[in-house]
């Protein structure tokens, strides 16, 4: 159902139910949760993968769960299952990647896209499907999709439930990279690596700024960067950095 794995700071979640697309349904959701929550507090964390096992990153929430006579309400879906796991993504203060190893549908697109970095397989697509099936998007689609592709493409896109192949999704910004096959599993764990070796709280605080962009005007978005650059100033990891500048060698953070 979930697969949990920690490996020199790096914690990586996989959607383990393959049969289903990593469809998700309420003990996947619980789980991912409660994976977020042990990477929020865990301080030997200092990354974290999403990703998914087999052919799919993730295809959305398992309708027939949602369709159950005794099933959760899509009320819960939404509350309980989807929305505890993007918050938890924004406020985690560690950097999340999501590896987007197949298609991400519905839900699974729009928990990538709450991701800090989105890297993706050349074969993976993203597809905004609840159109198809008369709902709205969910997990924060609406408000993350029109900040990274435009309002015009968003809309259009979650209209139509048009596939975007993984190209054409870096191409509008939803995608920082694209990895070909033979490449992809240690691009991956690279990038993972470099995250959790940088300076984590600094990472913590960039992270902070870019959750209030979103809402703040100029002037307040100025007094929280002055405020956070002073917290920065005080870490461990800014006066390791300044040291090896000046000492011309590379840093060795301990994300403190």
């Amino acid at each position: 159902m979930l697969e949990v794995t920690t490996k020199e700071g790096v914690l990586t979640i996989t959607f383990d139910r393959p049969d289903k697309f990593n469809a998700f349904n309420r003990e996947l959701a619980l789980g991912v949760q409660e994976a977020l929550r042990l990477a929020a507090t865990d301080t030997a964390v200092r990354c974290v993968v999403i990703t998914g096992a087999g052919k799919a990153f993730c295809a959305g929430q398992d309708l027939g769960e949602a369709i159950a006579e005794n099933g959760p309400t899509l009320r819960d879906i939404v509350a309980k299952h989807y929305n505890p796991i993007i918050k938890a993504i924004r406020e985690l203060p560690k950097p999340v990647i999501a590896a987007v190893n197949g298609v991400a549908a519905g839900a699974g697109a729009n928990i990538a896209l709450a991701c800090d970095i989105v890297v993706a397989h050349e074969k993976a697509s993203f597809v905004q499907a609840f159109s198809k099936i008369g709902l709205i998007p969910d997990s924060g689609g609406t408000f993350t999709l029109p900040r990274l592709v435009g309002f015009q493409h968003a809309s259009a896109l979650m209209m139509t439930g048009d596939k975007v192949p993984a190209a054409q999704a870096q191409r509008m910004g939803m995608v920082y990279q694209v990895f070909p096959e033979e490449r992809y599993e240690g691009e991956v764990a690279a990038l993972a690596l470099r995250m959790a070796q940088m300076p984590t709280k600094g990472l913590a605080l960039t992270k902070r700024a870019l959750n209030a962009a979103a809402t703040n005007d100029l002037n307040t978005q100025l007094d929280l960067e002055e405020a956070l650059q002073t917290k920065a100033g005080k870490t461990y990891d800014f006066n390791e950095g300044v040291q090896a500048f000046l000492e011309k060698r590379a840093p060795e953070f301990k994300g403190e």
